[in-house]
């Protein structure tokens, strides 16, 4: 019987095999020219992001593949072309984590019905990618140009089949993550296994091992000791790769459940079993709406892992919605505690500059900061909160106070740790986006509030960004909340700042206007 032709109806190029060839080509490459036209008529929606990225046309979901090549970091994404709306794998290219070009789509449906999620590893003289192709199983492709502009499908089929009907697999088909370990390749599919409470389902992933990417040995479940789940989750968009050097592993994942989430361990490479030990969430309530969603990342050389985010929508927009977080870097503390904090040439995009000096917080009185506005900034505020319990912070505020979203910091708010014989009180961070618009059709998110441990006498320390209909709160380097919002105001723009129950001391605060991550080569 044939194999159906699901040949996509985009526009295909193939490059040339230099860098100087490939440039040239691209200069003149109508995609980019489309890509280029869409951004320009995009941009009219005061809720498009200026610094985050965001596909150049049509919807996007999933990072992908996140990889650094020959000086160059590349982001594959599920994008939807207009003319042919099944997911491919849409690309961008950036020598700094944070300015990204637009490249044309990297790798089309056919044999597979769509291009949906999964990682690449990267070898001395070519990039694998090994991604889940709807309808057919796990792809894997290579490339070896300058630019992975020209992607080959290892016998053009999948390497590891879907069930046929009525064929029970011990395992699942789904997204994969790939890595090498002697001479052998290891991947890993996402999936559930019915083994929780009463037989329900659980996060499973199942590990599988080949010689030559094309022949693939199924082993066993890879995941021992996980207590980090809820009863439901999945491990969607997998990432398995060693951190810090203390000899842990972490697998970063995605739940369609609970959004993103991540596993640390210690990788019994005699038995081929990853040996849970913590995890945790990026994102701290249901995935939708406006939700911290599937992860893609890439060691940075030096012992960290750089991950990118895509966060969710909260309003119907069927030309554009999900957007990508800022890249994070983690690594882990003294302790193997996962820290995390903003990473890229994030300093490059800032402009205007405004500083507040050190200012008395009386309790329970709302201070606007009237040097600081804006909708596309970078704020960095220290804060002594002393005795008070809450301190809160609004963004995105309007004059009258119709529109805000409220960032508040719970001091010894969060939950005890009683993992251990030393029982430990953490912090919280919450943002709130209840009071952030007053447009139709918006969806408020349940708070999002994550726990963090903050030192007796400890200053807090806030990295926090804000653009146009995202914000992004980094806490002590430890920990990190992220949520869409949709003022409908063009006057929310302001920022406030107050101490509930007790006073307290904003130490400092340096607010940056942020420029267009295109707008500097």
């Amino acid at each position: 019987m044939a194999q159906e032709n699901r040949a996509s109806k985009v526009p295909f190029y193939t490059f040339g095999t230099t860098l100087e060839e490939q440039e040239k080509q691209l200069k003149a490459n109508p995609m980019l020219k489309r890509f280029d036209d869409s951004r320009k008529e995009l941009a009219k929606d005061h809720h498009r992001p200026t610094y985050h990225y965001v596909s150049p046309e049509g919807i996007m979901n999933d990072p992908n593949g996140l990889c650094f090549w020959q000086g160059r970091w590349h982001l594959f994404y599920q994008g939807f072309p207009p003319e042919d709306p099944r997911v491919h794998w849409g690309h961008a290219v950036s020598t700094d984590l944070i300015h990204w070009r637009d490249l044309p789509y990297a790798i089309y449906p056919n044999p597979e019905d769509r291009v949906y999620s999964g990682t690449t590893f990267v070898e001395k003289n070519r990039v694998i990618a090994m991604y889940h192709g709807v309808g057919s199983g796990t792809m894997v492709a290579t490339s070896t140009d300058p630019l992975l502009l020209n992607w080959t499908k290892l016998g053009n089929k999948p390497v590891i089949p879907i069930p046929k009907p009525g064929e029970q697999l011990p395992y699942n088909v789904f997204d994969p993550a790939i890595w090498k370990k002697g001479d052998q390749y290891y991947s890993v599919l996402a999936g559930r296994r019915p083994v929780g409470p009463g037989g329900k389902l659980v996060r499973a992933l199942f590990l599988f091992r080949s010689p030559d990417l094309a022949n693939w040995h199924y082993l066993h479940p890879f995941i021992e000791n996980d207590g980090y789940g809820m009863v439901g989750d999945d491990g969607a968009c997998p990432y398995f790769w060693p951190i810090g050097d203390q000899g842990k592993y972490i697998l970063l994942h995605f739940s369609h459940m609970s959004g993103g989430k991540y596993l640390l361990g210690d990788y019994d490479q005699v038995h081929d079993k990853f040996i849970v030990t913590d995890g945790g969430n990026f994102n701290h309530g249901p995935m939708l709406p406006n939700g911290v969603h599937a992860p893609s990342a890439y060691p940075d050389g030096k012992g960290g892992i750089n991950v990118i985010f895509n966060i969710n929508e909260g309003k119907t927009d069927k030309t554009w919605g999900r957007i990508m977080t800022l890249p994070r870097l983690l690594t882990l503390d003294e302790n193997g505690k996962l820290l995390m904090s903003p990473t890229g040439d994030i300093a490059s995009l800032r402009s205007k500059k405004v500083t507040v000096a050190e200012t008395t917080l009386p309790a329970n009185q709302e201070i606007v900061l009237r040097a600081v506005s804006g909708n596309a900034l970078e704020m960095h505020a220290v804060i002594d909160p002393k005795d008070s319990p809450t301190i809160e912070l609004n963004v995105l505020r309007s004059p009258g106070k119709e529109e805000y979203t409220r960032i508040l910091f719970y001091k010894n708010g969060g939950f005890w740790d009683r993992s251990e014989a030393k029982n430990v009180q953490y912090s919280a961070i919450s943002i709130d986006n209840s009071t952030a618009s007053t447009l139709e059709g918006v969806r408020s998110r349940v708070p999002e509030t994550a726990s963090v441990f903050i030192k007796d006498g400890e200053l807090i320390d806030l990295r926090i960004f804000v653009d146009k209909s995202i914000v992004e709160v980094f806490v002590n380097g430890r920990q990190c909340v992220a949520v869409r919002m949709y003022p409908g105001r063009s006057d929310s723009q302001g920022v406030s700042i107050q101490a509930h129950g007790s006073g307290a001391t904003l130490k400092s605060l340096e607010a940056w206007q942020m420029d267009n991550l295109f707008a500097k080569p």
